[in-house]
């Protein structure tokens, strides 16, 4: 697959082996085989229409939530820009919003088109395709209690949309293939007042700001929380706050958290991680599971 002459022709941006350590929070890992941003929903069905049925595929939002191995990516990573960014309001609750717009710009949109219950989307660190395919949540809410449908691009290249209910929903997955690209989805709310819902808002961003490190090179929420516990608590009484593992570290801000404190491998970040779970099995008997993706060859 090394040859130009095997990929298919496309209208956006296709970079052979492309860094990616740029552009996830880590700042850490290989680079990508092929790197595609395509120009429109038609660039990309066409793309994986004619794209080799062998080559892996998968999508890349803005890279909060990720590890990208040292080896790097095989296939393609597919990387939604502007043009998938767009958000439309279908009427005074609802909201269609495309794959590459970020939990920002749609809790800020539904601001001021008075929607509420989508504060919470302020807190997520991600674009609308990857809180829709694993349920970011935040705050008490998850992706599935907004959620109307979401369209996807399978890695066939046929388009479909998917209802809530098909998306299969629980605590941090769904049932969305790997391979498909998530291009939109419908969200839905309540009428509120757009000066509340900014202050809730406000709310949500002082928090985060107050209890994670958010200017560290961090991928976010490290491990799922197991019922009943809170994933970071475990971790602190596991006497990991602070722990470091060549240029990793665990936040001592919040142990959830780990840090690339500059120069880190993905390889150094991950196997830190291994090790938060292997102390907090053994001091509690709890098995922590990943949270934060991990692609790519080591």
């Amino acid at each position: 697959m090394s040859a130009v002459a095997t990929m298919p022709k496309v209208r956006g941006k296709l970079t052979p082996n492309a860094p990616l350590a740029p552009l996830v929070w880590f700042k850490s890992g290989g680079n990508a085989e092929w790197l595609f941003e395509p120009r429109d929903e038609d660039d990309l069905v066409q793309f994986f229409r004619e794209l080799d049925p062998q080559v892996p595929a998968m999508a890349l939002g803005l890279g909060s939530n990720l590890i990208v191995r040292d080896g790097g990516v095989p296939g393609v990573v597919v990387r939604l820009g502007k043009p998938f960014a767009k958000i439309d309001r279908l009427d005074e609750t609802t909201l269609r919003c495309g794959g590459g717009a970020s939990g920002i710009l749609v809790s800020s949109t539904a601001r001021d088109h008075g929607v509420a219950g989508l504060e919470f989307l302020r807190g997520i660190p991600g674009t609308v395709g990857g809180f829709v395919r694993m349920n970011g949540g935040a705050y008490g809410r998850e992706v599935k209690d907004i959620i109307i449908s979401a369209r996807l691009v399978l890695r066939s290249g046929e388009v479909v949309e998917w209802p809530l209910e098909k998306l299969g929903y629980v605590y941090r997955h769904s049932e969305v293939p790997a391979g498909a690209v998530v291009i939109e989805a419908v969200f839905r709310g309540m009428a509120g007042d757009p000066q509340a819902i900014g202050a809730e808002m406000d709310a949500i961003a002082r928090a985060r700001e107050e209890s994670q490190p958010l200017r560290s090179r961090t991928g976010g929420s490290t491990f799922k929380n197991p019922p009943g516990h809170k994933a970071w608590a475990l971790i602190a009484a596991a006497g990991c706050r602070g722990l470091t593992m060549g240029g990793a570290q665990v936040s001592e801000k919040h142990c959830n958290f780990l840090l690339n404190l500059g120069s880190a491998s993905s390889a150094e970040i991950e196997a830190l991680g291994e090790e938060v779970r292997r102390r907090v099995e053994a001091k509690t008997h709890i098995s922590l599971e990943w949270e934060i993706q991990r692609v790519g060859s080591e």
